[in-house]
């Protein structure tokens, strides 16, 4: 059954600074080739390898600012385009485009993705995590349930499995970002992902923060947008991965 995709209901605005060590690549996705975005440290590595799985909004400037962003704190990082080439400008059009994408491609897309960093010379293959916001968040997970290999995957504010069959796949350590405020995922549904993870041995880390609704952490969404909190947040993910990934 497709999982419920959570819609991040913000307009996207544009973001300027892009690493400019990053560079168009492309992997083989069953019969497809999909373009991607990879940002790459400074130095020979080996390094820890992060896949960056977008917003329904698609591969835009603010998830590459994200990629780079990871880039900067030594890892490398594949922002790939689960669109085909396709951006959102939006919110109708950003759901159009988000429902058009077949369950079955998007999971394919994503293994081939943490596939192609691990292939990669400069990538330790046993150091290979992903990240994601909103719809990219659902899908960070959903890489954790699908590649037993994933290390660590950050879920920010994306869709949940609840299932305890389901939850037994992950092997990756989990780090969960989540706002009080989002009527999309209530508190009790978090609360309970987190218990049932801890029941069946794994290693999860779950933040709640009180005051914030959904899609806290982009400054794009001016309405719901909490500076502090997304400082935060970010030191939380660069803390995890530093912990469980690098």
């Amino acid at each position: 059954m497709r999982p419920l995709i959570l819609l991040c209901l913000i307009f996207p605005l544009a973001m300027t600074s892009v690493a400019a060590d990053s560079r168009a690549v492309s992997y083989k996705s069953g019969d497809e080739t999909v373009n991607a975005l990879l940002y790459t440290p400074q130095g020979k590595g080996p390094f820890s390898a992060i896949v960056v799985i977008h917003e329904w909004w698609g591969l835009n400037d603010w998830v590459k600012e994200e990629a780079s962003k990871l880039a900067d704190q030594g890892y490398v990082a594949l922002a790939i385009d689960l669109y085909r080439g396709k951006v959102a400008t939006t919110p109708d059009e950003a759901h159009e485009i988000m429902r058009g994408v077949p369950q079955d491609r998007a999971t394919r897309d994503l293994l081939a993705a943490s596939s192609y960093l691990r292939s990669q010379k400069n990538v330790d293959p046993k150091r290979v995590g992903s990240i994601g916001w909103c719809m990219g968040g659902g899908y960070s997970l959903d890489l954790a349930l699908y590649d037993p290999k994933l290390k660590a995957a950050v879920i920010n504010y994306g869709h949940l499995a609840t299932d305890e069959a389901t939850l037994k796949k992950i092997n990756a350590s989990i780090l969960g970002i989540f706002g009080g405020q989002d009527r999309g995922i209530p508190v009790a549904d978090v609360n309970k992902f987190e218990t049932q993870l801890k029941a069946l041995g794994k290693t999860v880390e779950i933040h709640i923060f009180p005051e914030a609704g959904h899609q806290f952490e982009n400054p794009n969404n001016k309405q719901a947008y909490r500076a502090d909190d997304a400082a935060q947040a970010w030191k939380l993910t660069v803390d995890f991965l530093a912990k469980y990934l690098k």
